[in-house]
């Protein structure tokens, strides 16, 4: 995928932009009397008053966004109605600086709209704002409506409510249940002055000035701070996303675990980064929770020791590689193999037609040795240019470091992007007819994604079949705040369709050799309890080795305040079952605001 960085900065800019074409109208345009705030809000998602025009609704100003291309100020009722499901706050989209303070009573003339930010397509809810103003500043000093406190008292247990089937599953228009639903909750509190109060992050502080908290700490916790995403039903209704108002300098650098002591306070907005999200105008205190990364043992003499580490688009030109190199030495204590995700080619992003990766590899495998780590040699297949998706000219690979004095890797020529490896006989025992060779690369499934890399590796006598993976992204997935309940994921069948391909490889080399031992491993982009991974357990061909730690300790990112599972080490039956499987997911980026890559890294140790 692109850049996090160049992705997000070009969605910010024309998030607003292009507000008309993600504008719903609900109704054909009619001038109405002046109405109350509560009134525009309704008790649905979508205001009864969208595509008509207000006049004079009357509030105190309390946010202002003078940056960016969402300009506007929020304003709130100080008077409100005894309904809790109608919010009493609405934001008023100005596009230039607003030229309000906060304090200042205001009335507002103009339309109501229903802005859908990231786009109808997105599957988001909708914002409910005035566009268009015509603004008159009645007085200004006035005190701001007291924040309405989102505590774990607050907020529901349950997450949403089920869709209409009649809408195609749109949570739209069903009226707000805000004492049943935590979506609904939120949603009647949209435009409002809120706080939250010593809530824990739950999500590392990002570029974009965002960080996510929890306020119900108690809920899936992990030992480390985070909230554990587990099942689909565990959406964690506790979190919320915090912008800041102020300036982006005066934004905390916090980690997971840490804590916004006191008050952090300010309106509540719905973005497509995360939908819910209080844009805070003044934040807590951080006190730290003293987080530290994460070491693993070192593998005994007779141990094999496997990891997977995505280290997002590396390429020549950064700076990441020494802390790369330190991660695998250090962190990682020199695993044997290590299968890297998210190699890029020799220029990066350049897209020139340059697809070998020898001088990226060979500059982390240099930083390694600075380290005081082994100098691992190396395998890798250059793709075709362009077909395995990413970052536009990086052509992204799966590489294998391996240690040559406690591995050998068995080479067998005739590898390339598009010629696929099979399996065969010898002596008795299974063995790859290209080594390394990529996998079904001709299968549908790999269009525009990563093909899995194969090789065959012996250690103290024994063969083990490595296959490194990187499948198919999330993108274009529904988001759990979306206005179809539940979301829907597009992207899994792509992915459904890689676990197949995978597992009927692995079905081959165990047809050759049952007690065979193969690793599947990688940025699966998927969950451990997810379809996808059911699919490569088909038949107990493989097993996600990372549901051998507590259910609490099963992550390897952070999105959206939710810890959850997307880099899975899988094992065939001998390694399941042979007794000595030792499995850790080393925490060293995922939490941490200073990250440098997104994942964290997985180690497996056994003894062939």
């Amino acid at each position: 995928m692109a850049s996090k960085s160049s992705a997000r900065l070009a969605a910010l800019t024309v998030a607003a932009v292009c507000s008309a074409a993600s504008t719903v109208v609900l109704t054909s345009p009619a001038h109405a009397d002046a109405v109350r705030v509560h009134d525009i809000q309704g008790t649905t998602r979508t205001s009864p008053y969208a595509g008509r025009q207000v006049t004079d609704v009357a509030g105190i100003v309390t946010g202002v966004r003078g940056y960016g291309s969402s300009r506007g100020f929020w304003i709130q009722d100080p008077q409100p109605d005894a309904d809790p499901a109608t919010s009493e706050g609405v934001f008023v989209f100005t596009s230039s600086t607003p030229k309000v303070a906060v304090g200042d009573a205001v009335t507002v003339s103009g339309t109501v709209s229903e802005y859908v930010p990231g786009g109808t397509s997105s599957g988001n809810q909708s914002l409910t704002e005035i566009t268009r103003p015509t603004v008159t500043v009645v007085s200004t000093g006035n005190a701001v409506p007291a924040a309405a406190v989102v505590s774990a008292r607050s907020v529901p247990r349950a997450y949403a409510p089920a869709g209409d089937p009649a809408a195609g599953g749109s949570v739209n228009a069903l009226p707000l249940r805000p004492a049943t639903y935590a979506l609904d909750y939120y949603e009647s509190l949209e435009g409002m002055n809120v706080q939250v109060a010593d809530a824990r992050v739950v999500g590392a502080s990002d570029p974009y000035t965002e960080l996510w908290v929890t306020v119900k700490p108690w809920e899936n916790a992990n030992r480390r701070g985070g909230t554990v995403y587990g099942t689909y039903d565990s959406q964690n209704t506790g979190r919320l996303q915090i912008q800041s108002l102020g300036k982006p300098a005066d934004f905390p650098d916090a980690n997971v675990g840490d804590t916004l002591a006191g008050a952090t306070t300010g309106p509540l907005d719905y973005n497509q980064y995360g939908g819910y999200t209080l844009v805070a105008g003044g934040i807590g205190t951080l006190r730290s929770g003293g987080l530290e990364r994460e070491t693993t043992r070192e593998q005994a003499r007779d141990e094999l020791a496997v990891a997977t580490y995505n280290v997002e688009n590396l390429d020549p030109s950064d700076d990441t590689f020494d802390a790369h190199a330190a991660a695998i030495v250090h962190n990682l204590s020199s695993p044997d193999i290590v299968s890297l995700e998210e190699i890029q080619d020799d220029n990066g992003a350049t897209d020139d037609g340059t697809v070998a990766a020898g001088r990226t590899v060979g500059k982390l495998i240099d930083a390694i040795v600075a380290a005081g780590g082994p100098r691992y040699d190396w395998r890798s297949i250059d793709p075709a240019d362009g077909e395995d998706g990413g970052q536009p000219g990086g052509n992204i690979r799966q590489a294998f470091l391996f240690n040559p004095e406690r591995v050998s890797f068995t080479d067998r020529s005739g590898g390339d992007a598009t010629t696929a490896t099979g399996v065969t006989k010898v002596r008795g025992k299974a063995a790859l007819t290209l080594s390394p060779g990529r996998v079904d690369p001709a299968n549908p499934a790999w269009a525009d994604s990563r093909k899995p890399l194969a090789g065959e590796f012996v250690f103290d006598g024994r063969t083990v079949f490595v296959i490194a993976n990187h499948f198919n992204s999330k993108g274009g997935d529904q988001g759990l705040t979306a206005q179809y309940q539940p979301p829907a994921r597009s992207s899994e069948t792509q992915r459904h369709l890689q676990a197949e391909a995978v597992n009927t490889f692995v079905k081959e080399i165990l047809g050759a050799q049952k007690n065979a031992d193969v690793i599947a491993l990688g940025d699966i982009n998927d969950f451990e309890f997810s379809g996808t991974t059911r699919i490569l357990e088909d038949d107990g061909a493989l097993w996600s080795a990372v549901k051998s730690l507590p259910r609490s300790e099963r992550y390897s990112y952070v999105y959206q305040g939710n810890s959850q599972v997307l880099d899975q080490i899988l094992v065939s039956p001998s390694i399941r079952h042979g007794g000595h499987l030792s499995y850790d997911s080393v925490h060293i980026n995922a939490e941490f605001h200073d990250q440098i890559s997104d994942h964290d890294p997985q180690v497996l140790r056994f003894r062939p």
